[in-house]
């Protein structure tokens, strides 16, 4: 797949996509990532890309016209039909469905937008996606992008060390949707505190129904919703709601 950014920033990629066991998917180019800098479709000997606002206001809008010349020289570039995303307030929220769609797609055009806002008219005219971190603003795109290309990096085939690992992230429909549970490694007690017996136990089932119960009680602490959700999707067992029912 192929993600191609367009950016004021592409220096900002540099170590993002040179680091971490994700670097693997970028290096082999299973995530084929491009940078466009918007400033080499900008006019003028200072490369204008924003100006001010019309009716007034704080702050700058990224113009129209240089994002519609780097995207047509992106499309150019990939000969294909790939949507093209803009990272926004607005935009629909990206879970773990959202990233398993993008990570078995052919990618997409990423616009990392800046200052006030991008000029709606481009927005009307080419953006077909809009998609949101959370109900919080960040400077820029770029860090929402890095979030996109990192989640959907790891979930492709031999990128992890393990090819399970992500199977047991939360919000993974392998484990029903639900948190994962808390982890433990050496030595076995650490200040005073000892590492659940169950873990020590070398008993695979035992294990198992220690690691259900935890993901089901942290759920259910901290993320309710999700417990519903499980339920309504007929995901929990006799087993699971009696336990839960303990809580």
């Amino acid at each position: 797949m192929r993600f191609d950014l367009v950016t004021l920033f592409p220096e900002l990629f540099a170590p993002f996509l040179a680091a971490g066991v994700t670097r693997r998917a970028y290096e082999t180019k299973q995530v084929d990532v491009r940078l466009w800098n918007l400033r080499d479709f900008a006019e003028g000997n200072y490369r204008r890309v924003d100006d001010r606002p019309f009716g007034g206001g704080p702050g700058m809008v990224m113009m129209a016209e240089p994002l519609a010349r780097c995207l047509a020289a992106v499309k150019a570039d990939r000969a294909d039909a790939a949507p093209v995303v803009l990272f926004s307030p607005i935009g629909e929220r990206l879970d773990h469905a959202g990233v398993e769609r993008w990570s078995a797609s052919r990618g997409a055009i990423l616009v990392c937008g800046r200052y006030e806002g991008i000029d709606q008219r481009f927005i009307d005219t080419h953006v077909d996606v809009q998609l949101s971190l959370g109900d919080f603003v960040l400077s820029g795109g770029e860090i929402a992008a890095m979030a996109l290309l990192d989640a959907v990096a790891r979930l492709q085939p031999g990128v992890l060390n393990d090819a399970g690992s992500h199977q047991e992230d939360s919000f993974n429909p392998a484990l029903d949707g639900l948190l994962d549970c808390p982890h433990y490694t050496r030595p076995e007690e650490w200040e005073g505190r000892k590492a659940p017996e169950e873990l020590l136990s070398g008993h695979h089932a035992r294990i198992a129904e220690w690691r259900r119960r935890q993901r089901l009680a942290v759920t259910a602490k901290h993320r309710p919703d999700l417990i519903a959700a499980a339920r309504q999707a007929g995901r929990l067992t006799p087993v699971d709601e009696a336990f839960l029912a303990t809580l």
